[in-house]
């Protein structure tokens, strides 16, 4: 049914927690299954990924993909981590059933939230 890294990242999850002082932060969610996901980012001046964090409620597929989204971003510079899909997520994984793919793609939206706010706040920052 799952992997051995799908029920890895789930008994052990990566990166659990939020950030205080992040300067970009997501939330999506899928009405459909009740998974919420929060992705709180800390970029660097350099535009690099220097701290990733997040929150998921939801099943142990939704928390799996949340912590190994967050380790394929870890160190990237935002240009990288932006390619994030939730292709890559399932393959770093090992695979997903068919049924929970949607937890994939939660996380490559969750990501992309959290970018997309980053930008908006840096452009707040600079009127």
């Amino acid at each position: 049914m799952y992997s051995e890294k799908v029920m890895e990242h789930f008994n052990n999850p990566r990166n659990v927690g939020e950030l205080p002082d992040a300067n970009g932060v997501g939330e999506v969610g899928n009405a459909r299954c009740g998974d919420i996901m929060r992705m709180y980012l800390k970029i660097n001046d350099d535009g690099i990924v220097e701290d990733v964090k997040f929150k998921t409620f939801g099943c142990g597929a939704a928390v799996a993909t949340s912590s190994m989204a967050t380790e394929l971003i870890k160190g990237k510079t935002i240009e990288e981590a932006k390619k994030l899909t939730n292709k890559a997520v399932v393959e770093a994984l090992d695979g997903l059933p068919p049924a929970k793919l949607h937890c994939s793609v939660l996380a490559e939206e969750a990501v992309q939230a959290a970018f997309a706010d980053y930008e908006k706040r840096k452009q707040e920052a600079q009127k």
